[in-house]
């Protein structure tokens, strides 16, 4: 496309080009089959430039998809406690990601669209897989089996606890869930 004389586009400008097609590219090919060349490409910019403003594909999707947090600063932060108390750092992040109003709106968006559309379930899946439990086996070594129970048991008192509301989970203090599932989070993880 030829520019006229004028202003050339500006920062913010040229990161929502980016974005867009990088929403574009993750619809069309999936999380896998998009590469940062790709999305550069598309947006006519220099590979670097993607780099700069989002670090890696990984960024580029968390800020394309409006994905409510880095998962890449999850997985750290629950390595952090001591090997035998990682079912309790599971439990304490999910609770403290999901109990944010701003960040659980956009997690429940995602859900639904995947629950209801095979290409956002595809690219959820992709990403989820190769973000999260990839990194989770890598650190833990634990069966990936283990690790999937671990977050699907989370996700699904998630659901019940701030999407149904259902008592008494909904009303049970933070403490409580953590005394009552951090032992079988646990476990999954230390087999």
């Amino acid at each position: 496309m030829s520019r006229g004389p004028g202003r050339r586009p500006g920062p913010t400008e040229t990161r929502e080009k980016i974005l867009a097609e990088a929403r574009g590219l993750f619809a069309e090919k999936g999380y896998d089959g998009a590469s940062l060349r790709a999305i550069a490409r598309a947006a006519g910019v220099d590979p670097a430039l993607v780099h700069h403003f989002f670090g890696n594909k990984e960024g580029v999707f968390i800020e394309a998809m409006r994905f409510p947090m880095d998962p890449s600063t999850l997985l750290p932060r629950i390595m952090s406690y001591p090997r035998e108390r990682l079912g309790e750092a599971m439990v304490r992040t999910f609770l403290d990601v999901w109990g944010d109003d701003e960040r659980r709106a956009p997690l429940l968006a995602m859900l639904r669209s995947a629950m209801t559309n095979e290409r956002a379930a595809a690219l959820m899946r992709e990403f989820v897989t190769s973000a999260l439990f990839g990194r989770a086996k890598q650190a833990t070594d634990a069966p990936s089996l283990a690790i999937q129970a671990a977050a699907g048991q989370m996700i699904g008192i998630m659901i019940l606890r701030y999407v149904l509301r259902i008592e008494p989970m909904a009303s049970a203090t933070e403490e409580e869930l953590i005394g009552l599932v951090a032992p079988t989070l646990q476990r999954y993880l230390s087999s």
